[in-house]
């Protein structure tokens, strides 16, 4: 008798909400498979990204997978250098937002906050008007933050060279971002999707207040 009383509930509960249910499914999936936007908390992208920024996730920038999984069910691409990709990450337990520097097979060091891949270092110039510095990553050239001086851990590594089918990974705020430094070089299967835009802005220093000029900027 109980279990025919709680089968249709159920069942009036679907007659009266089927076009709802349906709705919130098929909006998960397509969060999960094709695009969404990922809340960055930390300061490891600074400045590029910054605390309180919703950044929109193309989902669909390298693979094509089943919803809620990280299984593959074909490849559109790989992630290229330059890149800012979402990734999950099974040694820090996290989702990070990092960008993607080497590619596998690149040999890359850095000395004094300086990389160098394939043996070439990389051209550096202080970003105008502030104390930041540009860094020409091949056909992307973009601004880190680097506040600490060469003596610190975070400013020098020995050459490596990039696995196959593994990725190293920087944060712009190179002193502090726990980035392939402390995590090791990131697997393919771990790459969730690629970010170009800030969605929205909340300050969380200010009242939560809206940042209305990082609405909708380019990354």
């Amino acid at each position: 008798m109980k279990g025919q009383v709680i089968k249709q509930l159920w069942l009036n509960f679907w007659r009266e909400n089927k076009s709802s249910v349906i709705f919130l499914a098929l909006m998960l999936m397509f969060r999960s498979a094709c695009a969404d936007w990922n809340t960055v908390p930390t300061g490891s992208m600074n400045p590029t990204i910054i605390e309180g920024d919703r950044i929109a996730v193309d989902k669909m920038a390298y693979d094509i997978r089943i919803p809620f999984t990280h299984i593959s069910l074909r490849k559109l691409s790989d992630p290229e250098r330059g890149d800012i990709a979402v990734f999950d990450s099974k040694i820090s337990d996290k989702r990070l937002v990092k960008r993607v520097i080497g590619v596998p097979g690149d040999r890359i060091a850095m000395a004094n906050n300086q990389l160098l891949i394939n043996d070439a270092a990389i051209d550096y110039d202080k970003a105008e008007g502030s104390i930041d510095q540009v860094e020409h990553l091949y056909n992307t050239p973009h601004i880190v933050r680097i506040s600490s001086s060469a003596n610190q851990a975070f400013a020098n590594f020995p050459t490596v060279v990039v696995p196959v089918d593994h990725y190293l990974m920087l944060g712009d705020n190179r002193d502090k971002s726990a980035d392939s430094r402390v995590i090791g070089f990131v697997p393919r299967g771990e790459f969730v999707g690629r970010s170009r835009a800030v969605v929205m802005s909340i300050n969380y220093d200010n009242f939560y207040l809206p940042r209305l000029d990082r609405f909708f900027k380019s990354l």
